[in-house]
């Protein structure tokens, strides 16, 4: 789980794993790992989910959380434009590091209607380069049983 500070990183693991929603926030201090058994194609699989602290500029954050990761999810908070720019920057960050791995952009808090100026565009724009894009929000629950099976897919299939 990697995004800036506020994204709902915690909220998006704590709805997917235990199946709950606090609207009171806690900031992750470095890294909170959950896990999670999933059925895959007949196969029981171990999730780990490494929830990172976010950092605005990303220079607080160790590469040392996300080596021998398998795949990630870079979460966009729906309403922060500034988080979407920082997302750029983390996945460049990323894969200059580690190499080429499957990823789904997540924006999240789809349930508030503030979308920034130009935000289809820029989807689209992510979508044509190759990028996965799924919506989610941790509050009501929508798409988050979907974005982290599309990530173990992904994960599998690589």
């Amino acid at each position: 789980m990697l995004g800036t500070f506020a994204v709902g990183k915690t909220s998006l693991v704590r709805r997917y794993v235990q199946g709950i929603f606090s609207d009171k926030y806690l900031t992750t201090m470095g890294a909170k790992v959950d896990k999670k058994i999933v059925d895959f194609e007949g196969k029981s699989i171990n999730l780990m989910l490494w929830d990172l602290n976010g950092e605005d500029r990303f220079q607080g954050l160790s590469m040392n959380y996300v080596r021998g990761t398998a795949g990630y999810l870079l979460v966009i908070d729906s309403t922060r434009r500034s988080s979407f720019e920082a997302a750029h920057l983390l996945q460049q960050k990323v894969e200059q590091e580690l190499g080429p791995l499957p990823f789904i952009v997540v924006f999240n808090k789809t349930d508030l209607k503030t979308p920034w100026e130009n935000q289809d565009r820029e989807i689209r724009q992510l979508e044509e380069s190759g990028w996965t894009i799924m919506y989610t929000s941790a509050k009501t629950g929508t798409g988050v049983e979907e974005v982290f099976e599309t990530l173990t897919q992904m994960i599998m299939n690589a």
